[in-house]
């Protein structure tokens, strides 16, 4: 079987996943695109048919699943209408604004029988691999800290607003989420713990509306382990050097400091080691190069390979909603200056 796949979605990531599934991932082939003012364009480089709807494409019975390169605020709907038609899904991150929304598309893919499967690229670099491979193989010894930082400067973020409108929308995770879920998801895998309980402070000190721009939160994790988390859109130039998406892990034994796209450093005994530093490319310039689609393969394969298997995807939808309950307990807090228990039971 060649798992047929419909794209959903025609911008950068639209045409990331395009690639990806036309040129790159065994089992499967690009079949149609629908969604977004790119999609006439996508589908004729690919050699595919642009349905003129996303429902004309559900209803194509050679999709046999589709990829949800959209706004966040728009994978419930869509995720709803994919799993009546019978399709199996896989939604970009954040999975959805709300934990409330996640149990929608989540419930609605169980009773219709179809997988749902949901991006996390964090898992399938080869960097962050590696750095998992010091905390599963004891090298840190036990566990007990980590830190994440996610930050960009003031303009870049009004420059991907005035391209992504949607990330004001008030019912939208933003930008805070769009980073967040990330940062939250590897927390998660890292530490191979729930959190407990979260307190944030959130605001937007820019003119630049909708969802918070910069948040800073504690998170407790299962067994004590304790998290810092800052995110921010709202930087002044030249912003931080290392950044975009940082880790650092603290054991009893040993510490790492991990940038994604930099260096992942082990600290231990007495001195600081290099020991990897991730091939080089250019994110704007190369979206096609091999080096970036890398972790994005895995995401697709190991998807395809979910639905050819006929069983759940690795990364389903438990895993995108615990990513989304973190950054939605983060907001929470803010709101009400309280701490928040996990787990959220899809309240607002």
């Amino acid at each position: 079987m060649t798992v047929g796949v419909g794209m959903i979605g025609s911008g950068f990531m639209g045409l990331t996943y395009s690639e990806v599934v036309a040129n790159h991932a065994r089992g499967c082939r690009l079949v149609a695109i629908s969604g977004g003012r790119r999609a006439a364009q996508l589908a004729q480089d690919y050699g595919v048919s642009c349905e003129e709807s996303i429902d004309r494409l559900l209803e194509r019975k050679d999709v046999d699943a589709v990829v949800l390169a959209t706004p966040d605020v728009n994978r419930v709907e869509l995720t709803l209408k994919a799993a009546a038609a019978g399709k199996h899904v896989l939604a970009e991150k954040p999975m959805a604004p709300t934990v409330a929304e996640c149990d929608q598309m989540m419930a609605a893919c169980a009773a219709a029988g179809v997988n749902l499967g949901v991006v996390k690229t964090e898992r399938f670099r080869k960097i962050t691999q590696k750095a998992k491979e010091q905390i599963d193989t004891g090298v840190l010894g036990p566990l007990q800290m980590l830190r994440t930082v996610s930050a960009f400067p003031l303009p870049l973020s009004k420059s991907l607003f005035e391209d992504r409108a949607w990330m004001s929308d008030p019912r939208s995770g933003g930008l805070f989420m769009g980073m967040a879920s990330h940062n939250t998801d590897f927390l998660r895998w890292l530490t191979g713990r729930n959190a407990i309980k979260v307190f944030a402070q959130a605001t937007t000190y820019s003119d630049i509306p909708g969802p918070p721009l910069s948040v800073m939160a504690q998170i407790v994790f299962e067994d004590n382990i304790m998290a810092q988390m800052w995110i921010t859109g709202e930087l002044p130039n030249p912003s931080l050097p290392s950044s975009e998406v940082r880790f650092q892990a603290f054991g009893r034994d040993a510490m790492f400091d991990l940038e994604n796209f930099e260096y992942l450093d082990l600290g231990r005994g007495d001195k600081w080691e290099r020991i990897y530093t991730p091939e080089r490319f250019d994110y704007l310039k190369e979206p096609k190069s091999p080096i970036r689609l890398y972790p994005h393969i895995g995401v697709i394969q190991g998807f395809i390979d979910s639905i050819l298997e006929k069983r759940p995807p690795a990364v389903g939808g438990a895993e995108g909603r615990a990513a989304v309950e973190i950054c939605e307990a983060c907001l929470i807090s803010a709101r009400t200056g309280e701490a928040v228990s996990l787990p959220l039971r899809g309240q607002a």
